[in-house]
């Protein structure tokens, strides 16, 4: 299927690795110039190295910056070009119980999950409007609602987006522009990946089998009881990149594997 996004240029906050370099991928096998993201000049360099290798007609270039610092966003946003997709993907996560929180780790995880979004946004949407298209999407997480007892903070944040993207949405009316959220479930990206050899080591159980485990015993909820692929995820947030796509706005899409439940 054409996408129809060949030539339009698209920045992926947090796409060094896991969705976010998927995601990359995906865009750039449609056509799409690609900017990466990451924390450091190294990991962005590495990255963009790597796309070329398995795409080397692909148009990828990359920029640092550390989303818990607004100056380092700012500097980022200066030296952007046109976008016309805005992927806000970077992320991330502490794993602690809720009384041992700091108000530091709350603060940090807002800082990148949300404001990120929100910053980039600020600048690109408006462009969007005026030259009447763009994509802007969110990427969520099951958490959002699942809210696992040690990632309150995680959740609420990824929760918080929800709410973004919805108003973002409401200011596109009759233009072409459209503001949706991807809410992937349990993936396998890179961490996870960690994650699952790290317990088989240790529980001396193969990968698979920590796998089945985690559905049966920790995500029940799920439909498909198996870590989606960052493709999987991927492939969701290119076709809502495209004009094909043009329908859907204020839209929350759910690719968790059915773990969230409910029947919208």
């Amino acid at each position: 299927m054409n996408l129809k996004i060949e030539g339009k240029t698209a920045f992926i906050s947090g796409s060094t690795a896991g969705i976010g370099f998927a995601t990359a991928k995906s865009l750039a096998e449609e056509g799409a110039e690609v900017i990466l993201n990451g924390r450091s000049e190294q990991s962005v360099k590495k990255a963009i190295e790597k796309l070329i290798k398995l795409l080397p007609k692909a148009k990828v270039s990359g920029y640092a910056a550390d989303f818990t610092n607004s100056k380092s966003v700012t500097k980022l946003i200066n030296q952007l070009p046109n976008i016309d997709i805005l992927i806000n993907n970077v992320g991330i996560y502490y794993a602690t119980d809720f009384n041992e929180t700091t108000d530091h780790e709350w603060l940090q995880q807002f800082e990148v999950n949300v404001l990120s979004g929100v910053r980039l946004s600020r600048v690109i949407f408006p462009k969007m409007l005026s030259k009447n298209w763009g994509r802007i999407i969110f990427i969520s997480s099951e958490c959002a609602t699942l809210v696992p007892t040690d990632l309150i903070a995680y959740s609420a944040s990824k929760a918080a987006i929800l709410a973004i993207s919805r108003g973002l949405a409401a200011l596109t009316q009759g233009t072409a522009v459209t503001v949706n959220t991807v809410v992937p479930g349990s993936t396998l990206s890179e961490g996870a990946e960690q994650f699952l050899e790290n317990a088989a080591q240790k529980e001396g159980k193969t990968k698979a089998q920590v796998e089945a485990d985690f559905f049966k015993n920790v995500r029940t909820s799920s439909l498909i009881q198996r870590f989606a692929t960052v493709e999987e995820i991927a492939h969701t947030i290119t076709y809502l990149s495209s004009p094909l796509a043009a329908a859907t706005n204020g839209a929350t899409i759910k690719a968790e594997g059915g773990s969230m439940g409910g029947i919208i």
